[in-house]
Formats: structure tokens, sequence, C-alpha cells
């Protein structure tokens, strides 16, 4: 089996968001008042929960609209600048819910084969700090898109476990069940 930008990127976004949006339900069944933990941090200089849950839906779009050569559209300046003003306006689960199923939705409209062609060509990428690097398609998605994809949704998890959330690796690990077969190995 042969392993395409799209092949990877789409599946992995998709289940994860999946996973992190059956979390935050979780969490909305579990605690008082949800819309709290949006605040929480791991350590007081990193980025609150809806920073992470936005970082990692804005990482999902930008994935295949930079394999796809795209411009990015407006709506992922208005996630990008609410993930920055997090720690001030963090919003409501309801809030970070709806940005969830919207980045679903853009997954859902990227074509595999114009991803799938981006892995070969040459891709800039820029940060606001000033750095920059080069790298081809199937590299960005190996070495950028997928570490900081999975660094906000892991962040996000762990900020709902440190804030007392029920969760475990099954819950993480969610969408693996899919493949789930008895072992010879089963007591029983």
């Amino acid at each position: 089996m042969t392993m395409t930008p799209s092949g990877i990127l789409l599946r992995t976004y998709t289940q994860m968001l999946k996973g992190l949006a059956a979390w935050l339900e979780k969490a909305r069944d579990q605690v008082d008042n949800p819309d709290t933990l949006m605040a929480a941090r791991l350590a007081p200089d990193m980025f609150p929960l809806t920073t992470q849950i936005r970082f990692a839906c804005l990482q999902a779009h930008e994935g295949g609209h930079r394999l796809c050569h795209q411009d990015f559209p407006a709506e992922l300046d208005i996630l990008l600048e609410e993930g920055r003003q997090g720690g001030d306006t963090p919003g409501t689960m309801a809030d970070a819910l709806q940005r969830i199923d919207e980045a679903l939705a853009a997954l859902d409209s990227f074509v595999p084969e114009e991803m799938d062609a981006g892995g070969d060509r040459p891709l800039a990428l820029e940060l606001p700090i000033g750095l920059a690097f080069d790298f081809d398609g199937a590299t960005y998605v190996r070495d950028w898109a997928l570490p900081q994809f999975y660094f906000h949704i892991t962040m996000a998890y762990a900020i709902l476990r440190q804030q007392g959330v029920e969760l475990g690796k099954a819950d993480y690990v969610a969408h693996m069940f899919a493949y789930r077969r008895e072992s010879a190995d089963t007591p029983g």
C-alpha cells in the first residue's frame, strides 16, 4: 500500500478531530461548568484549551490548502486570531465544537488527487516569528503538518485530563476499534 499525503492527512485529521469532539462531549457531561475548561492551561506560559483546539482545527485546514497550493480563506485568519486571543476570550465549549465541525467539513471539501499532486512540489512555510522553512509537500506532511497537529490535539487531551475529565487511552485512539479483533491469547 502506498501512503499518499491525502491518505495520511485526511484520515488522521478526521479521526482525531472526531476524537477531540468526543472528549469535549465527555467533558460537558462530567464538569458542572464546562465552559470554564476553555481557559485551562497546563502551564502559565502555554496556550489554553481553547487555543489548542483552534490551532488543531487550523492545522487541519492548513494542510489541505498548502498541498493544493490554495490561498487560505478568510475564515482561517479568524480562526488563527481566535486562537491567539484565547487567553483573553476563551469562548465556550459550543464554540469549540462548532470549530471542529467546520474543520471536518473543510476536510471533506479537499480533492485527494490535488493534495497528492502537492506531495512532490516545493512548499515554503513562513512563520510570524521570523522563521521560514522550505521543503517538498511530502516532507511538510511528515515533519510539520502531522507533528503540529498532534501537538495541539495532545495538549487538548492533557488539559482535559489535568482538569479531571475522565478520559483514557481508549478515548485517544477510539478510531482503532474499527480494526479490533479477539487475539488468540485472549483468556477465556
